[in-house]
């Protein structure tokens, strides 16, 4: 759990289940300074439009900071000038990890949790994919990715102060 006056928010479903436009929401609502964490890579032009209008769906008032790997560093950096923070989207990230340095995941996502723990000024929202919920994969590193996905993702639940599973558009708080 994190300190007086912050909070880690966990929201997690699964693709276009609505997810980052409940955490979206529920944030603007928060008053003080905003920062969206974008972990997005735009490598085709079907994700470029993604991007794109995920973009034209947030307000004004927040600031895009593009990060698809450094996302702990960045964290710590800007802990102390947001009030709050959301991070969109956990499984975007880790992929980008681990297609990127496989070796240096453990600790990465380490110093990740690490970062979430020591972020006691804002209160923190994290999207997430449910990725255990469908078919086994049927090649090594598919089965590798839905493994530390789940790890992952039950690890920031476990600090986590509220947690939502968002399903067809409708968000169940589940802690």
């Amino acid at each position: 759990m994190t300190g007086k006056g912050s909070r880690i928010i966990f929201v997690i479903g699964g693709a276009r289940s609505g997810k980052s436009s409940f955490a979206l929401s529920s944030a603007s609502a928060l008053r003080g300074s905003k920062a969206y964490i974008a972990t997005a890579q735009a490598l085709d032009g079907e994700m470029a439009e993604r991007i794109r209008k995920h973009k034209e769906e947030r307000p004004e008032e927040w600031s895009t900071l593009e990060e698809p790997l450094k996302v702990a560093g960045l964290l710590k950096n800007i802990r102390s000038s947001y009030d709050v923070v959301l991070i969109d989207c956990l499984t975007l990230w880790l992929s980008n990890v681990l297609l990127g340095n496989e070796e240096g995941l453990t600790d990465t996502i380490d110093e990740f949790i690490s970062a979430l723990r020591e972020c006691t000024a804002a209160s923190v929202y994290i999207v997430s994919n449910e990725v255990g919920l469908g078919l086994v994969p049927d090649n090594a590193l598919a089965r590798k990715f839905r493994d530390i996905s789940g790890e992952l993702n039950q690890r920031v639940a476990g600090i986590a102060d509220e947690v939502y599973l968002v399903v067809a558009g409708m968000p169940l708080k589940i802690k």
